[in-house]
This record gives structure tokens, C-alpha cells and sequence, in this order.
């Protein structure tokens, strides 16, 4: 019996959804509307919940090939650099049973293309995906490929084209994202073109009112990438191209940057001052998202699945983005693995029904953290007071982290 399921979008979310597929027994097929098929962007952070799936999918070596694995997650004051706390990291392979680590986001998805490949899956680069359209006996992808528009059908679809979803506008109908207020500089540094004093293997988050600052190694830990997160708002010309600067790779003038980055991170401690100061060729990134996720309908409709920032973006102050994208891919194919052509309808409510929760809970989450990393105040008085007693139990995320999803 061939089971097919088409995948509109070829980032993390996409590739890690075909890969599952396939694995599941699957024939996936993968179409980016890119050139190549690469990932931009910097580090990301992946807690045990996910690398728990990346070793059930078998790709350990891989992933300790291109990972650091940081031995502490620090919390330190933007204004005095005191450690306020720290969560031992390395502690979470006996804790949850698989480690914490950073990455490069490139080298995530590069492992994983690597790995739908051996399983098969079929990935078709400068495809794009134009209009989904379903029936009860199937879906079918609308791709314009090679300056024609063909026509796909599959038993499944998937969306996983990202925060601007063309096909989450065409079939939600819920409207465009919107600008969150929040604003991320980010820097990529070789560790060895830094002073001691600012080579580091451990992940760090410096806390001031509206910014924050995390710092962590990528690429094995011969780099450190290097955020800068911030309130403000952006100038008219911005606001008018928002969905243009989603590339990741959007800048400013390097004076304009650096005006910005003083503003957000006056009074900031000499050690970080100095970290900001070794870092050039900052890239900008604007933050834009969506409310909370409000119900299933929002992962899953008849045929179609939305997955991964489609489904439900985050903001990073949770790190977590990249990692419930995996999840949606290990819990999609968990619903197929048994499924057949008849059934695919009820298998993707299952999915929809098993993953839209603890989604919302990640970005409701993320949301807080935002308020807490960026506290002034009595409120982040009672933020460090609280770090200092309690230490890594506050930091500590059980109900994330310790998540096995059935």
C-alpha cells in the first residue's frame, strides 16, 4: 500500500517531518521554495525533550559531531555581571535521560536533510508552494516548478512553510503575524579570535530591564553565537517590509546598529560591554508571532497538518522553537505509522488533539519569560532575589524537559 504525504517547506519543521514520515513507512515528498535547500540564521539551543527523539531517530553520532554540550546555563545581571544562577546542564543525561546542547541551526538542519535523504524522502528545491486544496479522498499541493504550476496529491499535507504560512492564511483564514514588540541582534564569533576572558563553553544570559543578552558555542564549540534581545519599535520603512526582514540575515548601517545596541544596553557590566564590542556583522531580526494557540484546529484540518512555526511561532525565551518543530515530526509520525489513506483524517485530529496543548503552554511560557528576562524594578528585584534562594530548581523546567510523548 503507498502512503504519501506531501510537505510544503523545507526548513528544520519540514525536513524533520519527512524524515519522520518516511520512517514511518511514508513515501514524503518535500518542496522549498529556496534555490538550495540550506538554513540560515545562528545557534540554536535543543533541551533533552528533543534530543531524546534525535537519538531514537538514530542520529547521535551525527549530532555530536557539529554540537557543543554546555556544562551550566548561567543567569547573570546585565548592570553588575553577578552569577545570580546556575542549572547544570550537564547533569541532564542522568536527570532526563539525553543531553542538553547548542548548535548551529544550519548544521541542525544539515544533518537532518542528510538523514530524510537515506530514508528516502524526495526533496524538490525552487518549488514553490502556491495553494493547498483537499477532498475526502486526498490533498494536493499547487507547486510552481521550473515556471510551471504543477499539480501534487498525496494522502497527506503538510504546512511547515514557516511564520508567514501562505497555506495557514488560505485555509485558517486567521490573518498575518504581527510584530511583538521585541527586537534580536545576532552575532556569530570564532572562539579563538576572542580574549580568554570572553571565550566561553557554557550557555549565558545577562538579565536587564527590556533586554537581555544569551551567549552560547556552535559549530562543535569553536563558536559562540551571541544575541542581543530587545523592546522597541521599528521605523516606518521597517514596518512597511516586516515580512521582508524574516530572512534573518536583515541589517542596518553598522553605526545605527551599534546606536541601537549602546540605547538597549546602557549600564550593562564591563564583561559584556566587552562582548558586545568584539562582535561585528550584526544581523537584525525582528520578532513577529501570533496569539497562543487556541485549540486543535489550529494544527490540524481533514488532510492538512500545520507544523512547527506555521502552527505555532514562538518567541525565543524558552529556546524551544526549533525543538517543538521535532516534536510535531515525532508525534506526526507516530499518528501514521498505522494509519491508512481511509483513516488519514482521524490519525491527523489524534496528532492535532495529542500536540496543540503543549504548544500553547511553550509559547504562553516563552511569553513570560520575556517579562521576567526584561524585569525592572520591584519585579526584578523580587527576579534575582528569587534566583539567588532558590537557584537552579527556578530554573529548571521539568514538565518541558522530562516530556516522552506517547
Amino acid at each position: 500500500m503507498n502512503r504519501t504525504v506531501l510537505i510544503a517547506g523545507g526548513g528544520i519543521a519540514g525536513v524533520a517531518a519527512g524524515f519522520a514520515a518516511a520512517r514511518a513507512g511514508w513515501q514524503a515528498t518535500v518542496f522549498e521554495r529556496a534555490a538550495e535547500f540550506s538554513e540560515v540564521g545562528a545557534g540554536v539551543q535543543l533541551g533533552p525533550n528533543v534530543t531524546r527523539i534525535l537519538q531514537a531517530w538514530g542520529l547521535c553520532d551525527a549530532l555530536n559531531e557539529c554540537a557543543a554540550f554546555p556544562s551550566g546555563l548561567h543567569a547573570r545581571s546585565l548592570s553588575s555581571g553577578e552569577v545570580l544562577a546556575t542549572l547544570p546542564v550537564q547533569d541532564f543525561q542522568t536527570r532526563y535521560g539525553a543531553p542538553y546542547v547548542t548548535l548551529h541551526r544550519a548544521d541542525l538542519h544539515g544533518l537532518l536533510l542528510k538523514a530524510a535523504a537515506r530514508e528516502g524522502v524526495q526533496v524538490h528545491s525552487h518549488a514553490l508552494v502556491q495553494k493547498a486544496s483537499q477532498s475526502a479522498d486526498e490533498a494536493v499541493l499547487h507547486v510552481m516548478q521550473q515556471g510551471q504550476l504543477l499539480l501534487h496529491t498525496a494522502d497527506v499535507a503538510v504546512a511547515a512553510d514557516g511564520l508567514w504560512s501562505p497555506l495557514r492564511q488560505q485555509l485558517l483564514g486567521d490573518g498575518l503575524p504581527s510584530f511583538t514588540g521585541h527586537i534580536a541582534y545576532r552575532a556569530l564569533l570564532a572562539q579563538a579570535d576572542l580574549p580568554l576572558h570572553l571565550r566561553s563553553q557554557d550557555v549565558t544570559v545577562w538579565m536587564g530591564a527590556h533586554a537581555h543578552v544569551v551567549s552560547y558555542p556552535v559549530r562543535g564549540g569553536e563558536s559562540l553565537n551571541v544575541v542581543c534581545l530587545t523592546e522597541g519599535r521599528l521605523l516606518d520603512d521597517e514596518a512597511n517590509h516586516l515580512q521582508a526582514l524574516q530572512t534573518w540575515n536583515a541589517q542596518k548601517s553598522e553605526a545605527q546598529t551599534l546606536a541601537e545596541l549602546q540605547h538597549a544596553l546602557r549600564g550593562a557590566c564591563a564583561p559584556l560591554k566587552d562582548l558586545i564590542g568584539a562582535c561585528l556583522d550584526w544581523r537584525l531580526w525582528p520578532l513577529c508571532g501570533r496569539p497562543v494557540m487556541k485549540g486543535a484546529n489550529q494544527h490540524a484540518q481533514g488532510r492538512v497538518a500545520w507544523v512547527g512555526d506555521a502552527a505555532h511561532p514562538m518567541l525565543p525565551y524558552l529556546a524551544q522553537g526549533a525543538g517543538m518543530a521535532i516534536e510535531d515530526a515525532q508525534a506526526l509520525a507516530a499518528q501514521l505509522l498505522h494509519a491508512s489513506s481511509a483513516n488519514v483524517p482521524e490519525q491527523l485530529q489524534q496528532f492535532a488533539h495529542a500536540r496543540w496543548q503543549r504548544n500553547a503552554r511553550v509559547q504562553a511560557r516563552a511569553v513570560r519569560n520575556g517579562r521576567i528576562f526584561h524585569a525592572s524594578g520591584a519585579l526584578r528585584l523580587g527576579r534575582d532575589l528569587g534566583l539567588r534562594l532558590m537557584g537552579a530548581r527556578l530554573m529548571d523546567v521539568p514538565w518541558l524537559y522530562g516530556h516522552r510523548q506517547s
